[in-house]
């Protein structure tokens, strides 16, 4: 097809933001470089601000050539269910009573793997809280397995390489971890419905092979690292309950009624509201509510799904136009430069496509999932409890791709040999 004006500005813009998430620590250093304006220089440092701001710099073009009109009606017609999604599920996911919960059973379950404290807990975050994701959604996976990650290990000054490896591992587990099931992966939600893939069908194809994958890339990771995770003590405190017992049923109620009724915005925004109260009433059992990092992930995840809508042009021919083996590659590839549930929605509207096609698209998209952060719409909960950790408060985008290719890796030998 012959794309229109719109259309090129809008996959200009797309580019141009990609490339902006590579120069975010770039203008980091420009504000401590002309503190007069570190405001912007601040503003533009933010990954979670990249897409945002494209996108209303394509919404201006459209005001401009089409009046406001033409612009609020473009909003209108997008669906901005995901990013509202993430954005509850991230603050419900990380409150204290639902945190205690994880850790007490994490650590009750590191009890039983021979190994040392520390290891054993270790291995238990980059495997089976990946793998929960499966249940509770990717979001609500990644927020736990960031945070747990975050006050055990990267809060007591690890090494440089263990922070990124350990983030690598991380996001490429989250992505091809939320496969046990047809309702917790974003690119799996896209194509399940229309395809017809149920739980069975998921755990058949997709879900044995990805936990094989996680399990052994955790391993990796724990052994890799083994003499300075021994030195780390892990907090005994950390497993002990300070929440009344009803109050972590009642947000786990909570946590329940919102992924239930993930695709019914208003529902999981009513049930958000009756939690903001409780946590209101109780919060003497209750942390800072991550509101703000949770507002900025919705705001990037928004910017994509704006810019994204104008790339269905050229994504949709070029998928159509691969063979199987081409199509997984291909998928993953496209995976590091656009979300992966914007990838599969657009196969998915690909006609007269066989079982091959469907199950190398998603497996494709899943696998690249943990290339950047813009791969996969969890990374970005992810990036944000973790950033604080690093250089700068920035995460070198390179740094992120080259530590996430073994794990990715694993995932493609998996998925295409197993």
């Amino acid at each position: 097809m012959t794309p229109s004006v719109l259309q090129i500005v809008g996959t200009a813009l797309f580019a141009i933001a990609v490339a902006h998430t590579f120069l975010t620590k770039y203008f980091e250093r420009l504000a401590h470089l002309q503190p007069n304006h570190s405001g912007i220089w601040h503003l533009l440092g933010e990954v979670e601000v990249v897409f945002g701001f494209w996108a209303f710099v394509l919404l201006i073009f459209m005001a401009f050539i089409g009046g406001a009109g033409e612009a609020a009606s473009y909003l209108d017609g997008l669906n901005y269910t995901e990013p509202a999604f993430v954005f509850v599920i991230m603050v419900v996911a990380a409150s204290r009573p639902i945190l205690e919960l994880c850790k007490v059973g994490a650590r009750a379950l590191a009890r039983y793997i021979p190994l040392q404290d520390g290891l054993a807990f270790y291995f238990v975050c980059l495997s089976v809280l990946p793998l929960l994701g499966s249940f509770i959604t990717e979001p609500a996976a990644m927020t736990l397995a960031a945070l747990m990650l975050r006050d055990n290990f990267y809060a007591k000054g690890i090494s440089h390489r263990l922070k990124y490896v350990t983030l690598g591992a991380l996001f490429v587990n989250v992505s091809i971890g939320g496969t046990l099931t047809h309702f917790a992966a974003p690119p799996v939600l896209m194509v399940a419905a229309k395809w017809n893939w149920d739980l069975w069908y998921m755990l058949g194809h997709f879900g044995w092979k990805a936990a094989i994958a996680v399990f052994i890339n955790a391993g990796i990771a724990t052994l890799l690292f083994a003499r300075e995770l021994k030195t780390l003590e892990v907090d005994a405190s950390a497993g002990q309950r300070t929440v009344p017992r009803t109050l972590i049923l009642l947000h786990v109620l909570f946590l329940v009624g919102i992924v239930y009724f993930a695709h019914h915005p208003t529902v999981f925004v009513g049930l958000f509201l009756l939690f903001l109260g409780v946590a209101e009433g109780y919060k003497h059992y209750h942390d800072r509510l991550m509101l703000r990092e949770g507002l900025m992930v919705g705001f990037f995840l928004a910017g994509l799904v704006t810019l994204g809508a104008q790339q269905q042009w050229w994504l949709q021919d070029v998928l159509a136009g691969m063979d199987t083996t081409a199509l997984y590659f291909g998928a993953t590839a496209l995976t590091a430069i656009t979300d992966n549930a914007a990838l599969t929605y657009l196969g998915s509207l690909v006609e007269g496509v066989d079982e091959a096609f469907k199950y190398s698209l998603v497996a494709g998209a899943v696998t690249g999932g943990g290339l950047t952060v813009i791969a996969n719409a969890p990374n970005p909960a992810g990036f944000a409890i973790l950033r604080g950790h690093f250089d700068d408060e920035a995460i070198n985008p390179l740094g992120l791709l080259v530590t996430a290719l073994p794990p990715t890796i694993v995932a493609i030998l998996a998925f295409q040999i197993l």
